[in-house]
């Protein structure tokens, strides 16, 4: 295995992981609430009164943050993803992670992040389960397939 020097960004992964880190411990210290995407979401789906605002307000801040990252940070910092793959085999793979998470009664974000700093067995296991999945998939993929 090698490592892509040319795609390797240790520096803007771990500014990734503090912010994360950081977010998800001011929204339970704030308010109480763990930070996993799809329960975010799902809570939108009927909205709650009173419960909507900082939903819908979190759920805008994932989708503008690229645009104002793009837009303020130096050009050259910020790499386009380029997805191998066909629409159709994307969207697969959504409802497949869609799927997992209802199955699995969360996200990589509440189990992986939240709920591990919380010392949660069950989030444990399911971290697990699904890294385990995803390097068996990866596998699979890249050298049976």
């Amino acid at each position: 295995m090698q490592i892509d020097w040319i795609h390797f960004t240790p520096w803007p992964s771990l500014a990734g992981g503090l912010l994360l880190g950081l977010a998800a411990a001011l929204l339970l210290l704030s308010s109480g609430r763990i930070l996993g995407i799809t329960g975010i979401v799902e809570g939108l789906l009927p909205p709650k009164a009173g419960d909507a605002v900082w939903r819908v307000t979190f759920v805008l801040g994932l989708l503008l943050a690229p645009v104002v990252a793009e837009w303020a940070l130096p050009a050259g910092l910020i790499s386009t993803p380029r997805i191998d793959a066909s629409w159709a085999l994307v969207v697969v793979a959504g409802l497949l992670v869609g799927f997992g998470t209802r199955y699995g009664a969360g996200c990589t974000s509440g189990h992986g992040i939240c709920g591990l700093s919380r010392l949660s067995l069950r989030s444990l296991v399911a971290t697990l389960s699904f890294m385990f999945t995803g390097f068996v998939t990866v596998f699979i993929v890249r050298h049976v397939l």
